[in-house]
Order: C-alpha cells, then structure tokens, then sequence
C-alpha cells in the first residue's frame, strides 16, 4: 500500500491510516509474548551510546506537512572518532506523539540515543547508506519520504529523529553511533479553533548620533561612526529585518530614534575620526532604506518605543530618585509619536513600555505608567502562572491601576537567541518553534490570544530564522495572525495570573547590567549645567534639542552589557557641552594701576558661539571696597548682550579711597543670579594718594594764588598813578614838555608775566581732566603694570 502510494501520488485518510495501524497492531500481537523474551534488543539498538558521528540536519522541507506531502530531510553525518566506521546507514525515525511542551524541552535537550525513546527507524528504501566514514570528514544525506509512510497518528507534535547505524574495528556489529532530533508538527486540516498569534517585529539599534551638531544653518548632525550604514546597507541586520519583514503579518515595534538616526543620514552628516570627523557618504543608502520602510509599514500595525528604548528597569532601580529623571523619559515618550509621523508618514501607537526581556516588578511598573503607558509587555517567565491553569492563558492581564500587562509566551519569544548561522542549528530552531505552537494549541478547545516578543536587536541569521519559523507559522493550519493592540485589548482568561512579581523575584543576572545610579546622576548634571547655558541663548532650540536627545539616548536599553562605552558616551556629551559654554567667556587681564583719584575698569566679554547671547549681568567686584570702590559701593553690574562671533567691552567707573593693592573679580551671572563660567581676578594698585601728594598739590595752588594777587595789586598802583599824572598836566600835556619820563617805573619793576594760563606739562594730572572713551580690548591678556582707562 505504502508503495503504491508513492507511485500514485496518493495518500489515505486520516481514517484508513488508523485501520492501518490497528491492523498492524493486531496483526503482531502473538508475536509480542516472544519478543519479550528475548535477552536483548536488536543490535543496533542494544544500549545508549555516546555519539561518535556527529549528525547535523540542515533542511527539513515542508516545515509543516500535510495529507500528500513529501518530508525531504538533508544535512550531514561527522564521524568525530579515530576509527572508520563502516556500513553506515543514514535513517529516519519517527516518536511517539508529544503531548506538552515541557516535553518538547526535555526531548531537545537530549544528546545521546535512547532505544525506548527515539521511536522506530522508517527504514526500506527511505534510508542512505555509506560504505565507511572516515574521521573528521562530512558526508552529506538526503532522505525524502512520503509523509504517508510516518505513519503518523492524530494531530500533533512528533519527534522526528536522523540516526547513523554502522561498526568500528572496536565494535563489529551494528550499533546507532550518533542521533539528531527534532520535531514535526501535523495538522493536516484547520484547527477547530486557533490560536491568535501576536509576533512582535523590532527595528532597533544601539546610539550612533552624538549631541554635537555644526555651526551651519543646517546645524550637521555627527555619528560616532559609520556603524548605521552597515546595518542598513544590502545584508546588514536592519535591512534583513526589514526586507524579511514586509512580507509578514507582524506587529512592528520601532525606536524613534532609529528613524530619526537614518534620517539625518539622508542629508548631510559627519563622522567621528579620531579627534576630528569626516564627511558621511551613504545618503543614497538611508534614503532605500527608508523609502522601503515607509511601503513595509503603511498598512501595518506600527509601535513606537518611547524615544531611544529608555532602559525602564534601570530607572525604575537606581534612576527615578535621581531629580529629572523622569522628566527625561516622559520627554522621550512625548517627542515619539511625532518623529515616527515625520519620517514614516503614520500614526503609531505610544501606550506600550516594553522592559528588557518582559521582566517586570511593581517599581518598573510603576516608573513605565509614569510616563504615559497604560500597557506594559512582560514575559510568562517573570509574570508566571501560579493559579495552577492547564492551558496557556491569553496574553492580556489586567494588573491594577488600569493598567494591562501584555504576557508574551516565552517559550516562543526566546526560540531564536543564540548563533544561528549553521543551517542546522536554525532548522532546529524553526522546528522547535512550530511544534511549541501547536501544542500549544492544543492545550484546549478555547481560544486563545497568544503573544511572541523575540529579542530586540536580533542578528542577520536570527532574523532570517524567525522569518522562516512566522511565514511557516502564518501558513499552518492552527495558527492566525494579530496585532498587538487587538491581543492586549482581548477578553483575559480569568484564572490568570494578574500579580505582578516581587522586586525580589527580579532576575539578578538582568539587574547586573543596568545603569548605576551614578550615570543618572551624571545625566542630572548636564542637565542642570544645559538649563543655565540655554537661558543666555538667543536661537535656544540649536542646542536644547540636540542635548535633549542625546540625555534619551544616554538612558538607552541599548547600554546594557556595555558600560564603558555608555561611559565614554556620556563624558562625550558633557565635554561638548562644557566646550559651548566656554565659547562665552571673559578675557583674562593682568594686574593695572590707578593713577587718580577716578578711573574707568574695561573688561571684555567674548562670544565665540554662532548665535547671539543676552540676559547675561556682568558684575565687578572690589575685596577692598575701603581702598577702591566699583561704582558706588563693592561692586557695579552691567547687562550684557553680545551678538555671535563677537566680543564687548563693558566699563565700570572705579574710585580710590586710599593708597595700596586691591583684589578686584570679574564674573558673569545669569539674570536669575546664577554663576556663569569662571571668574577673572586682578589686582589694582593705586599709586597717587598720600599726604605729601596732597601737601604738594595745594601748596602749588597756593603759590599760584598770591602771584596772582601781587599781579591785581601792582597793576592797581599803576592805573593810581597813571591818573593822578593826568590831572596835574592838564590839557596841553605840559607834563610831556616839562620832559618826565614816559613811564615812572622802570622795566625791571613790572611783574614778570607766567609763561602760560595752564599748567607746565609735567605737572601732574587733575581729578577734574575728563575720562577719554575706552576703546575696545584685544581678546589677548592686558601687559604687566597695565594703566586702566579714565
């Protein structure tokens, strides 16, 4: 019959397989007292051996047959022994039905054969076999059998094994020396009911954006290398994921800052080098990447992670004390939506906060509600089932507060961790996957809705299994797809667990890589030295929202595993920071002299940032106020706004009150009255106020009185004279003919006349001679002994 199936290309019913096997079993029943009796089992599978011949299975075609199918199953068999194993004989064998899946995890844990366990060899003609197999060199099989010849019962899962028969020098007879196992689900026919299954699909990536952009309009983004473009490049993880993921009915889950990352890479970008960056090159590769995302997603369910993945978890342990905090992962959900609307051209759902591997406790809970989540996706090993269920329930449970944890299965998320690049470690994968989903289904009659969250960032090969392992899925007979938001919105199962676990129960070996509270701490800090740089800045939005972001960043899931280079980021981020605030500064002076009893101070403020600065108070202050008062008293403040690229001069009017040095500082303040940059300290020496200088002054004032009045007197007795002469004359000037002299005193008698109304050049300066304008200062350090400005 068997044979005149495969000629004929038929297969009997599900009923005839059954008369079959009854028959069979009818037929071999005298038989089986005999059997019994024997002392041992046939040779090949006299007792469990250790695997001498590796077997590695690569395909396994259909992954889910049905009524009429042919399984072709290939791979290769290594003998890893020092001897020649001769007669080797390549057979399939098939298991009995496996009801559960904790079963299914036992069977693929074992490693060595087991002649009760591993089924019956199909045998006949669905064999292939080698005349020897020489040590360390592979040979390749191919068996294809009619699924008819399993002779495969009811809807199931069963173990399907490849085992190698053959003999050493050592040991000459017969005896199975290596097995593979794997499984087969059958359902031939749909399901009464199926499972509504919920696949997540992540596009996510680690930080590549820096907080530095240019000085251009544009203001360029920098990338901390050019790792981006390999991913989204032909072959790169992300264009994998994407390329495999168009074509399924999966559940997109996006980071924002992916999209905003390669969309920057649209336009111009730099890259980090060394100390300096180049110019990036792949804006032809981002922009297919993109534009094929955009068609990928149009009619699909999009979920937008808020922005940069923050790591929930750690905040929920060592962040959320820390002030701002939770400021910044409320940001990072609110500026989500609109990044996936800009790029992507669709309305994503935000409700969602997704812990690192569903882990979940009440603090991360709570931390993930906070920032407007009302769903949290948690995973069936951390919210396990302790109301003793048989089934799986679905993944929605109600956990308080309106709040509803979406339980992912986690058999199924975790199916495609670790390496998949053998072809026979990824066909396991697959096959392990199906069969735990059918089982799965069979668990009862009740329908279910079922969720499958697989890692975040998965490799070029995991995504090509998973891919594999959905399409199978999507095209068996007990399976129909969902979307997440259906699955959380479902009807949940009322025996389900709903209390979320202890912060005790959280895995410790997760809770080693979370963020410390230090690094929050240093998240703290360039936030509150940003919030006092932002408030002098004219354009505030060139520099908050590039900062913004990359504090999100500095919360990233993305860290975990790698603190050093979370590390170096966040110093990379503080130092840009530190570097722009310097940009406004005060020029340094050296130490001047006063050489009055009033002077003007110049002290220079220098803009070196693009964008102007205002609402900056520029305060100078004396230490010695009894010696040299500024302004009025201590200290005299002006405003200062300074335009980009530019530098002002601002003058303060000083007076002496007594000889000696004076310590003066110069500092800039917000006009909140915070502190901005370093102050400049300087000494003035005041150098012309003592009592003989005094005593100098006004004797020479003194002297240039009594001339001044000797001069009045002399000329008054002159003019006396010069009128009494007159009157005694009389009109006809006898006194000219009586021959007196012109002039009765002689030129020696007259009052020498002073050189000049003012005084002699190097008489010293007055306190009332007017203050020159200062002109404005070079950018470089006054000289030593500097006179200041009056």
């Amino acid at each position: 019959m068997a044979e005149a199936a495969d000629f004929q290309g038929t297969s009997p019913s599900p009923a005839r397989r059954w008369l079959r096997r009854t028959g069979a079993l009818l037929t071999g029943a005298p038989l089986l007292a005999g059997l019994l009796q024997l002392p041992t089992a046939t040779p090949a599978d006299a007792a469990p051996t250790s695997s001498t011949v590796a077997v590695a299975l690569d395909t396994l075609t259909p992954s889910t047959p049905t009524d009429g199918d042919t399984i072709t199953v290939s791979g290769t068999v290594t003998n890893k022994g020092k001897q020649t194993v001769t007669d080797a004989e390549v057979d399939l064998r098939v298991g009995p039905e496996v009801s559960t899946r904790s079963a299914i995890d036992t069977i693929a844990k074992r490693t060595d054969f087991s002649p009760g366990l591993d089924g019956t060899i199909v045998g006949g003609k669905y064999v292939e076999k080698f005349s020897k197999l020489t040590p360390g060199v592979a040979q390749s099989f191919t068996i294809s059998v009619p699924v008819d010849e399993l002779d495969l019962g009811g809807d199931g899962v069963y173990q399907l094994g490849v085992s190698v028969t053959g003999e050493t020098a050592a040991q000459q007879w017969p005896q199975v020396l290596g097995i593979q196992r794997t499984f087969l689900p059958w359902q031939p026919e749909g399901a009464d009911t199926k499972t509504k299954t919920t696949v997540l699909w992540p596009l996510v990536s680690t930080v590549h954006m820096t907080a530095e952009t240019g000085s251009n309009e544009q203001q360029t983004p920098v990338f901390l290398n050019d790792d981006l473009a390999k991913e989204i490049a032909p072959g790169g993880r992300l264009e994998q994921l994407l390329s495999l993921g168009k074509d399924l009915d999966v559940t997109w889950v996006i980071d924002p800052d992916l999209l905003a990352s390669v969309d920057a890479m649209t336009r111009a970008y730099r890259v980090e080098s060394g100390s300096s960056t180049v110019a990036g090159t792949h804006q032809n590769v981002a922009m297919d990447w993109l534009a094929e995302l955009q068609d990928a997603v149009a009619d699909k369910e999009v979920v937008a992670l808020p922005f940069s993945d923050p790591d929930v978890a750690s905040i929920a342990h060592n962040g959320k004390t820390v002030a701002g905090t939770l400021s910044h992962l409320k940001e990072a959900t609110d500026v989500a939506a609109s990044t996936v609307e800009t790029v992507l051209h669709v309305t994503p759902t935000t409700n969602f906060a997704w812990p690192v591997d569903g882990a979940v406790d009440p603090s991360i809970v709570k931390v993930a509600t906070s920032a407007g989540a009302d769903k949290v996706i948690a995973r069936s090993d951390s919210l396990q089932e302790t109301a003793g269920l048989t089934y799986t329930p679905s993944a929605a449970r109600p956990i308080g507060g309106g709040t509803t944890a979406v339980v992912a299965d986690a058999r199924l998320s975790t199916a495609f961790e670790g390496d998949l690049t053998k072809a026979s470690t990824a066909t396991l994968a697959v096959q392990k996957f199906l069969a735990s989903s059918l089982a799965l289904n069979l668990q009862t009659d009740k329908q279910r809705s079922i969720v499958v969250a697989p890692q975040r960032m998965a490799t070029a090969s995991q995504a090509q299994v998973m891919a594999e392992a959905v399409t199978a899925l999507q095209g068996g007979n007990w399976s129909q797809a969902q979307g997440l938001t259906a699955a959380a919105a479902a009807k949940p199962d009322a025996g389900a667990t709903t209390k979320v676990p202890s912060a005790s129960a959280y895995p410790s070996s997760l809770r080693k890589q979370e963020m410390p509270k230090a690094a929050f701490e240093e998240i703290a800090a360039t936030q509150d030295q940003l919030d006092k740089f932002k408030v002098i800045l004219t354009n505030q939005s060139r520099v908050v929202t590039p900062f913004g972001r990359a504090m999100n960043r500095e919360m990233s899931t993305s860290w975990r595993g790698r603190a050093a280079e979370a590390q170096s980021y966040r110093d990379g981020v503080r130092l840009y920071l530190d570097r722009l605030t310097d940009q406004v500064k005060l020029i340094d002076k050296s130490d001047t002299k006063l050489s009055g009893r009033s002077a003007t101070i110049p002290v220079t403020v220098q803009n070196n940032l693009v964008q102007g600065v205002d609402h900056l108070v520029l305060r100078l202050t004396s230490t010695s106020p009894t010696r040299l008062k500024i302004g009025e008293g201590a200290y005299q403040e002006h405003r200062v706004a300074v335009s980009g690229g530019h530098s002002q001069t601002v003058k303060f009017s000083t007076s002496a009150q007594a000889n000696g040095r004076a310590t003066v500082t110069a500092q800039l303040y917000t006009e909140d009255g915070q502190e901005y940059g370093e102050p400049v300290q300087f000494e003035v020496k005041v150098t012309e106020f003592t009592a003989t200088v005094m005593l100098v002054i006004g004797g020479g004032f003194l002297l240039l009185v009594l001339a001044g009045f000797r001069m009045y007197t002399q000329r008054k007795r002159a003019a006396a004279r010069a009128a009494e002469e007159d009157d005694s004359d009389g009109p006809d000037e006898a006194g000219e003919a009586a021959g007196e002299p012109e002039n009765p005193e002689g030129p020696e008698d007259r009052p020498k006349e002073e050189s000049g109304a003012g005084p002699r050049a190097d008489a010293p300066e007055q306190p009332s001679d007017p203050a020159p304008d200062t002109p404005a200062e070079s950018a470089a350090p006054s000289g030593t002994g500097e006179r200041v400005d009056r």
